[in-house]
């Protein structure tokens, strides 16, 4: 397809320093065109697709402005609107406007996206299933509203559960790709998430030496991210809205302090919830955040310099926090006023300083490079970037193009979220087998009807509204656990006992990432053992 012919996308940035409408001649006779977009209904982050003759189709924009989809996160509309930029593009090509395409564009459009050779830009199945999935519930939605008939020949898809469209009744989706299973779980081993961070992230080779000419700027704060995600089992989005003010005070005791999650920045979340840091993310997030040492204040000082903080429109001043409470005060035109942490979404958080010595200081922990808060989407491209040095880096070390060489290590954003699942269910079925040493299958049936049982906990520490939810996404991949491992292993730092544990689980699989060694230091090493006998 030709992209001088695409449709185009944006999103609306109601937090941005400079107003680029004010510099066009044309888009000035309309006056304050965020204002106007506001009272249209758009909010920070929705999304605005043009036409390639460069017209908007009120209809399509109005998908993210009104109805269920509008109550979503930036991060869904954002997932939905890259599919239907690809699905317009498609019937762009075919003369076909989307609300006369057929069932059998929708099929030319699956063969394309995944197998066409023509397609120099094919994906896998479960790429192409999300883009079902959010096309399914876009023309759902237009079907209600203007009539359209959905070209997508899929089972009824229930509200939030977008990424499932298998019917109550059971049975798979007809047009759901036969390559895209339904619970997509990897785990990374800890020895496994290590090196990917060290090399993708802190510029160290596959022979654990610096990189020459590595210069990591915002290395403390990317290596801090990453195990925060992997640490605490938090999603992205959840990680990535975090306060200062929300985290564990320095005095904070113990291996695993508590901290603050907010319902407004939890999937779904009705209500907040307390989750754990491991010590030594607490660490590393406090060397990021040193006023001296760290990054972030470094990317503060820049900001300051450039004026940036002074120029974002609807900064709110806070000038107190009672964390008892999980409040925070700020200044309003009537005063001093409190407003709950919990009613505080991901985009509200951009806008929140408060006032020092040396000028305004943003209370959200991660900061971009210019020292503006940095938003969860932009962590995607942390992490794809991480993964392509970690390529090129295996594909240098066996003297190969990186194209032509394939990298059995990498990571996405959530596999440290299943990891962290799948290490604890490890520990507490560890925990809960020896707790029932001696009790007959009666007494059993009563302590867990009493107490729950490992699924209880372990949706507890995934913030999960029930066991059931936990079960659901990973029962199937558990069922092969074997637990017959101490109780000490529990007093132990997660290194290479839970990590055999956690391989337990799925064995030969294909889903556990490990650490990889390049042929030579295999070599080397099988030549040290026989060296030993």
């Amino acid at each position: 397809m030709d992209d001088e012919l695409g449709w185009t996308l944006d999103f609306y940035d109601f937090h941005q320093i400079h107003d680029a409408a004010a510099d066009d001649e044309r888009l000035r006779e309309f006056g304050d065109v965020l204002a106007r977009a506001q009272r249209n209904g758009a909010r920070h982050g929705t999304p605005i697709l043009l036409s390639p003759s460069g017209g908007a189709d009120p209809r399509i924009n109005l998908f993210f402005r009104f109805g269920s989809v509008a109550a979503r996160r930036p991060r869904t509309w954002r997932r939905y609107a890259f599919s239907l930029v690809v699905w317009l593009d498609f019937l762009e090509t075919r003369g076909r406007s989307w609300d006369e395409a057929t069932p059998a564009d929708f099929d030319s459009f699956k063969h394309w996206r995944i197998t066409d050779h023509r397609n120099l830009q094919r994906v896998r199945p479960t790429s192409f299933d999300t883009d079902r999935a959010g096309l399914n519930t876009f023309y759902d939605w237009a079907e209600q509203r203007y009539g359209v008939v959905n070209p997508v020949p899929t089972r009824r898809v229930a509200e939030n559960h977008v990424d499932d469209a298998v019917a109550a009744g059971g049975g798979r989706d007809p047009i759901r790709p036969a390559g895209s299973p339904r619970r997509q779980v990897k785990w990374l081993l800890r020895s496994a998430f290590e090196q990917w961070r060290d090399i993708g992230l802190r510029g160290y080779g596959f022979d654990g030496r610096r990189r020459p000419g590595w210069r990591g700027f915002n290395e403390d704060r990317d290596a801090a991210f990453v195990d925060g995600l992997y640490g605490t089992g938090l999603r992205l989005t959840e990680w990535s809205s975090i306060l200062d003010v929300e985290l564990p005070t320095e005095d904070a005791a113990g291996r695993f302090p508590k901290a603050w999650l907010a319902a407004a920045c939890i999937k779904g979340g009705r209500a907040g919830r307390t989750f754990r840091i491991p010590r030594s993310v607490v660490n590393s997030v406090a060397g990021y955040m040193d006023p001296r040492e760290g990054s972030r204040a470094e990317a503060i000082e820049r900001a300051r310099r450039a004026g940036r903080y002074d120029r974002i429109p609807g900064v709110r001043i806070v000038t107190g926090c009672n964390r008892t409470n999980r409040t925070v005060y700020i200044l309003t035109p009537s005063g001093r006023t409190p407003i709950s942490l919990d009613v505080l979404a991901p985009e509200e958080r951009l806008r929140l300083f408060r006032t020092t010595d040396a000028g305004l200081e943003p209370l959200a922990v991660w900061l971009g490079n210019d020292g503006m808060p940095k938003q969860a989407h932009s962590w995607e491209k942390t992490f794809q970037t991480a993964n392509t040095r970690i390529r090129r880096q295996w594909a240098a070390a066996h003297g190969k193009d990186d194209d032509t060489i394939e990298c059995p290590l990498w990571a996405r954003p959530h596999m440290a979220r299943h990891s962290f699942a799948l290490k604890w269910f490890s520990i507490l079925s560890v925990v809960w087998s020896r707790q029932l040493e001696g009790f007959t299958d009666r007494e059993k049936r009563d302590l867990r009807e009493q107490f729950g049982d490992v699924w209880f906990q372990l949706a507890t520490l995934l913030g999960h509204s029930s066991p059931e939810v936990t079960k659901d996404w990973y029962l199937e991949p558990f069922t092969g656990l074997q637990v017959d491992y101490v109780f000490s292993l529990l007093d132990e730092e997660e290194r290479a006992t839970v990590d055999h544990l956690m391989g337990g689980v799925v064995q030969d699989s294909g889903r556990v990432l490990t650490a990889v060694r390049l042929a030579e230091d295999s070599a080397a090493a099988e030549q040290n053992r026989d060296g030993e006998r």
